[in-house]
C-alpha cells in the first residue's frame, strides 16, 4: 500500500442549532486502504460522510482530497474529482433497468457535445455504445450482467445493494464511501458482500471508507478502524485491538451481553485469519 494520502480531514466540526454533531474530527486515508468508521447510532458517522461528499459544509476545519482543498466544493464536482458513495437506504432508480442505472451515473464522462446528442449524430451513437459496453463489463464483475435488462426494483435485496455499489463504481472513483452496505442482508449475502468489497478495492486500486454495524464484516475486511462517539473519535487503529478498547466496548456496545457477543465475533475473525 502506498504512503500517499488520498484524503486528509483536519479538525472538522459541524454544529446544528447549537448541537455539535461532529467535534474536531481528524482522519487520513491512504491509497488502496480499507478503513472502517464505526460507533453507536447518532455518533455522527453519516454526518462525516455528508461532509466529505459536500452535502454539508463544516462549521470549522478543512479537508483535502487528492492533494486539493475540497471542504467547500459542490457534491457533483467531488464526484467528478473521484469521490463516490452509497447510502444507508438504497437509492436506485427503481423503474430503470440495471444497465441504465450504471450508465446514468457516468453521464458526466460522456464525450459528446449537447447538439451531438440532441440530433443523434454518429458521435452520439458511438459514445453510447462505448458506455454500454463499459457498463456491462462492470456489471459482470459484480455478477449482475445477467440482470442487465431487469428493472432495479425487481432484483433481490442483496443484488440491489451490489448494484448500488456498481453504480458508484461507474463514476471511476479514487475513494469509495460505503454507508452500511450490509444493512438488511442475511449472513450469506454479507459474506458475498465482503468478497465484493475486497475485489473492488484490489481490482480497481481504490481507497474505501466503510460505515458498518456488522462487526464480523468490519473485523473481516478492514485494515484499520476509527470509532466515533458523540461526534468525537474515541479510539482508532488495528481492528482487533480497537474493538477491545474498554472505551469502545462501553460507548459502542454498551451492555455486558453485547460485549460478550463482540468477543465471540473477534474470536471467529481471528480463527478465519
Amino acid at each position: 500500500m502506498s504512503n500517499e494520502k488520498v484524503l486528509r480531514a483536519k479538525d472538522i466540526s459541524i454544529v446544528f442549532g447549537g448541537l455539535t454533531a461532529v467535534d474536531h474530527f481528524n482522519m487520513e486515508i491512504g491509497q488502496n486502504e480499507l478503513v472502517g468508521l464505526i460507533g453507536p447510532n447518532g455518533a455522527g458517522k453519516t454526518t462525516v460522510f455528508n461532509i466529505l461528499t459536500g452535502v454539508y459544509t463544516p462549521t470549522s476545519g478543512e479537508y483535502e482530497f487528492d492533494g486539493k482543498n475540497v471542504d467547500k466544493v459542490h457534491t457533483y464536482k467531488l464526484v467528478q474529482s473521484g469521490i463516490a458513495r452509497t447510502f444507508q437506504n438504497i437509492r436506485l432508480f427503481s423503474k430503470m433497468s440495471v444497465l441504465d442505472n450504471v450508465i446514468v451515473a457516468n453521464n458526466f464522462n460522456m464525450e459528446y457535445k449537447p447538439l451531438t446528442g440532441a440530433f443523434r449524430l454518429p458521435a452520439f451513437w458511438k459514445e453510447e455504445k462505448r458506455e454500454r459496453e463499459e457498463a456491462l463489463k462492470l456489471l459482470s464483475i459484480f455478477d449482475l450482467d445477467q440482470y442487465a435488462d431487469v428493472d432495479a426494483e425487481n432484483l433481490p435485496y442483496g443484488q440491489q445493494r451490489k448494484l448500488e455499489i456498481a453504480r458508484a463504481m461507474s463514476t471511476k472513483p479514487k475513494l469509495l464511501l460505503l454507508d452500511e452496505p450490509a444493512a438488511g442482508m442475511n449472513p450469506k449475502e454479507t459474506e458475498e458482500l465482503m468478497e465484493t468489497i475486497r475485489l473492488i478495492r484490489d481490482k480497481f486500486n481504490i481507497s474505501i471508507l466503510l460505515i458498518e454495524h456488522d462487526m464480523k464484516l468490519v473485523l473481516g475486511i478492514c485494515e484499520r478502524i476509527i470509532v466515533l462517539d458523540h461526534g468525537k473519535i474515541i479510539a482508532q487503529g488495528d481492528p482487533i485491538e480497537t474493538v477491545n478498547d474498554p472505551r469502545v466496548v462501553t460507548a459502542y456496545l454498551g451492555t455486558a451481553e453485547d460485549a460478550e457477543e463482540l468477543e465471540d465475533k473477534v474470536e471467529e475473525t481471528e480463527e478465519v485469519k
